[in-house]
Formats: C-alpha cells, sequence, structure tokens
C-alpha cells in the first residue's frame, strides 16, 4: 500500500533515568536546534486516528497508521463520502491523472481519543499530502483540500521553536473544539520542507502535557 507516516519527534530528549520529563533545551535533533531560531509553522495537533486516504492513478482506498490499523466503522463511511463515487474519481483524475498520491489527516470525533469535544460526528481533517515521495507546502496541501471541500488542521502560530514552547505552557484552549477543550498540543515543521542529513523529515511535536 501506500507510504505509511513517518513519526513525529517530540521537541526534546527525556530524563529516562529520573522522572521521565522533557529535559529542556536538550534537543532529540541537532538539525532542529540549528534551525530553532527561525521560523516555523505550528497547527493543531489533533487528538484522534491517522488516516492514509491513497489515489492510485485508478482507485482510491483507505489506511490507519499501520497496513494492521482497523479504523471504526463510522470513520470509513465518512471517508466513502468525502472520497468515494464517480464524482470524486474524476476530481482525483482531474488532479493527478494517474499519479499516485497520498493525503495524511486526522480521524476525529465521537468515541475517537477525544471524543465528542472535537464534534459528535467522526470526520476527517487533512494535513499533509505527499507525491512522488516529496511532502508539499503548505499552501499547496490547503488548495487541494479545498478541491475536496476538506479542513485542515488549523495553524496556530509561526515564530521560532521557544515561541511554540512559551506558547504551549500556558495551556492554551483547542481551536478545533465545539466545546472548551485543552489544546493537546502543536505540531512544527520549518515554513521550507526540509530534511536532516539522515534523510528524516524536520517536524516535530511539543504537547501541553509534556510541560505541565
Amino acid at each position: 500500500m501506500e507510504t505509511l507516516y513517518h513519526k513525529i519527534e517530540t521537541l526534546f530528549k527525556r530524563d529516562m533515568e529520573g522522572n521521565k520529563k522533557l529535559i529542556e533545551g536538550d534537543f532529540r535533533n541537532e538539525a532542529v536546534e540549528y534551525l530553532k531560531d527561525n521560523q516555523w509553522i505550528f497547527t493543531e495537533k489533533v487528538d484522534g486516528t491517522n488516516v492514509r486516504v491513497h489515489w492510485d492513478g485508478h482507485k482510491v482506498s483507505f489506511g490507519g497508521r499501520t497496513d494492521n490499523s482497523q479504523m471504526p466503522m463510522p470513520l470509513i463511511e465518512r471517508l466513502q463520502e468525502l472520497f468515494g463515487g464517480s464524482e470524486n474519481e474524476e476530481i482525483f483524475e482531474e488532479k493527478f491523472g494517474e499519479e499516485p498520491v497520498t493525503f495524511y489527516g486526522e480521524g476525529y470525533g465521537g468515541k475517537i481519543q477525544s471524543g465528542c469535544a472535537y464534534s459528535p460526528t467522526q470526520e476527517f481533517i487533512m494535513f499533509d499530502v505527499m507525491i512522488n515521495d516529496n511532502f508539499l507546502e503548505r499552501e499547496n496541501v490547503v488548495d487541494i483540500a479545498k478541491g475536496f471541500n476538506l479542513e485542515t488542521v488549523p495553524i496556530i502560530l509561526e515564530g521560532t521553536i521557544q515561541d511554540a514552547v512559551g506558547f504551549i505552557k500556558d495551556s492554551p484552549l483547542s481551536k478545533m473544539a465545539v466545546e472548551e477543550k485543552e489544546m493537546e498540543g502543536v505540531v512544527g515543521k520549518p515554513l521550507v520542507e526540509m530534511r536532516d542529513r539522515r534523510g528524516n523529515r524536520l517536524i516535530v511535536k511539543v504537547k501541553v502535557k509534556d510541560f505541565k
């Protein structure tokens, strides 16, 4: 099947011999540390289940974080509404032809993790698109999402790594939730898509619970 979504690293290392808390300032990735004062874009981290929507050039298929992941039936039915049928097939063909593409997003809502705090029904929100083993820039992801009448994860702030840490330490409220709910955290990427010397994508998560 299509490429599985990579693991998003926690920003700092943990004190594995003590309380398992993050060691603030001790970066897990030297490339992230090098770029810490550059401008990053941070989007809300949604508390749900990872979803892949794959167009192989002829048909659409769905998957979870791994090929063995089981998605709840209401979510599968919602994905069929969003991406199934001849009309959506025509959109895929018009936009991508026979070129394979994978949408990555989060399934969220009733009975998924934080559940109804986000939505009473199970929904899909997109955060990444991969074509030819390359992740697209944010503006292209948003443009593709609009073509399918999809939402993309909201931008929370643009700034340095320390800006994001300071923001998260204040335990902000979710921008997506339909009722008052503490934000799970943010996911940060450099304004320009980059990889480190090992070929790993530069992307980090900053979670509220790690700073409590």
